[in-house]
């Protein structure tokens, strides 16, 4: 389960791409970016998780973990196919530059993929006609739950579904037989949508697969308690009789949080999981794979123990340390999946048992250079990249933080105000170790991680192209405004690919 040696790639969400239809999708630009990669001798294109989207916008909140996000269809593939004609997606309208607009696109897609299923269920030939049956027959013990789901969502006002009516929040079978028959053409109508994007993202990963760039996914450890995850896998969660959860997941008071963070997700029943050989886990991992070469373990340290907190406390300094799978689930993980590359997300609270279990199945963890210069200045940082190790993956930051600029110059921490005099601290620790005048930071962090010994460096877009922290990703603890960067069209010129070609081969790391 390793990463190839001395490699390197790009942070990019698919919602992030340029493009005339106010969000990226699996149209042309992302072609164009995998071209982009395969020229700036990178081997891989990694993305946060490309589930429908949940609470926020947030793609670690999604509706469903077998499915894709319907925004990221493209209407230009679908006209491509004759399922739409020129004239629908010739005029846009004039989406927000450089932003998401999350609710407007929806305005606008939607429709659009309305009339391009009824064109299809018109006139779609014998053969796609076949594929199609045969993606919903193959796919029914996930599909059919997430089209269920999202019809009965829509068919209640949007609201959660332990709102719903309690025989379907309960999932009686004769209920769910009745409301199927009511909901059939709504259910198919979903079902199609997922069918366009399964066969989109199979054109597009064959062509990266022909340019030489691997695709990295990313899997969240906990399930948004509102998806057909959920609702459709209630005994193997902690709820209570009414689907509402006893306890949640989160992490613990900290030095940045004095509260902690109430993530709010439902935990598992591992005890229910393991005595089912954990199949719904295998079987999600399993998707993962169907669309990614290799998956980052987002929270690696929940495998290990978690932070349980009851449901009832509004944050999470009431809670305590549960002991979770261990290496029983990843054993079983690997009988399933055999040689599966994954990396191991081992921030936060990291003890040496976690590291322990990453290491015992030869999982890469995870270097972020904006961790590197804080705290005390004895140079035992795990963070700097004299103390790396070859089975690493290093990023100048993540999703998760500011853009390299903006933590340069800013003030903030991540969850919260440094103390006095640390921002200045920081920037003075930086400079003494690049040796540079912080005029290009971004690219001297760059030049760290290429130089270092770990086998794979991964940059966020935003720091290959030097933006400050107005086109930051997400800032945990907030609930609106996140996920909406995107980048401007036309950015990926001037030399840029020849610039980060050089690097590559200079380090070693080149494709």
């Amino acid at each position: 389960m390793s990463f190839e040696k001395r490699a390197c790639g790009i942070l990019l969400h698919t919602t992030s791409l340029p493009g005339a239809h106010g969000i990226g999708d699996l149209g042309g630009a992302a072609y164009r970016f995998a071209d982009f990669l395969a020229a700036a001798g990178q081997r891989y294109w990694q993305m946060l998780p490309v589930g429908p989207l949940g609470f926020g916008d947030s793609p670690y909140m999604a509706l469903s973990s077998f499915v894709g996000e319907p925004l990221l269809v493209s209407l230009e593939k679908l006209r491509e196919e004759g399922l739409l004609d020129a004239s629908d997606i010739a005029n846009p309208p004039s989406f927000p530059p450089g932003r998401v607009d999350f609710d407007a696109v929806r305005r606008f897609k939607e429709p659009l993929f309305g009339k391009a299923f009824a064109a299809f269920e018109k006139g779609a030939n014998g053969e796609i006609r076949r594929r199609f049956e045969s993606f919903c027959e193959d796919g029914r013990s996930w599909l059919l739950d997430f089209a269920l789901f999202l019809s009965l969502r829509r068919a209640n006002g949007e609201s959660a579904w332990t709102d719903w009516a309690a025989e379907l929040r309960a999932r009686d079978p004769e209920a769910l037989r009745k409301v199927l028959e009511e909901l059939k053409d709504k259910v198919r109508y979903h079902q199609f949508v997922q069918f366009a994007f399964f066969r989109q993202w199979a054109e597009f990963r064959s062509y990266c697969s022909r340019r030489d760039v691997s695709l990295v996914g990313d899997v969240p450890i906990f399930a948004a308690h509102d998806s057909a995850d959920v609702w459709a896998n209630q005994d193997a969660f902690c709820l209570g009789s009414d689907g509402q959860p006893v306890v949640v997941a989160g992490v613990p008071p900290d030095y940045f949080s004095r509260t902690g963070q109430r993530w709010g997700n439902p935990l598992y029943r591992w005890d229910v999981l393991r005595e089912r050989k954990y199949g719904w886990w295998m079987a999600r991992l399993k998707s993962a794979f169907g669309l990614f070469d290799a998956v980052r373990l987002d929270h690696f340290i929940g495998f290990q123990r978690y932070w349980e907190i009851p449901a009832s406390s509004p944050t999470a300094q009431q809670g305590r340390w549960v002991a979770g799978p261990g290496a029983h689930f990843f054993e079983t993980v690997r009988e399933s999946l055999g040689g599966a590359k994954f990396i191991a997300e081992d921030l936060g609270t990291v003890t040496p048992e976690v590291l322990a279990l990453r290491d015992a199945f030869g999982f890469p963890g995870m270097r972020v250079l904006q961790f590197a210069f804080g705290g005390p200045a004895d140079g035992t940082n795990p963070h700097l990249p004299h103390n790396y190790t070859a089975k690493s993956v290093v990023y100048t930051g993540t999703h998760d933080n500011d853009t390299t600029l903006g933590w340069f110059r800013g003030t903030s921490s991540e969850q919260g105000e440094r103390p006095a005099g640390e921002a200045e601290r920081v920037r003075e620790n930086v400079l003494s170790y690049v040796g540079g005048n912080g005029k290009e930071i971004h690219r001297d962090l760059m030049r760290l991680a290429y130089s270092s010994i770990a086998e794979t460096v991964i940059i966020p877009m935003q720091d290959v192209l030097g933006l400050g922290s107005e086109s930051r990703m997400n800032v945990p603890g907030t609930v609106s405004g996140n996920w909406r960067w995107r980048m401007a069209d036309g950015r990926l010129g001037g030399g840029l690919a020849k610039e980060l070609l050089a690097m590559a081969r200079f380090t070693g790391r080149a494709r």
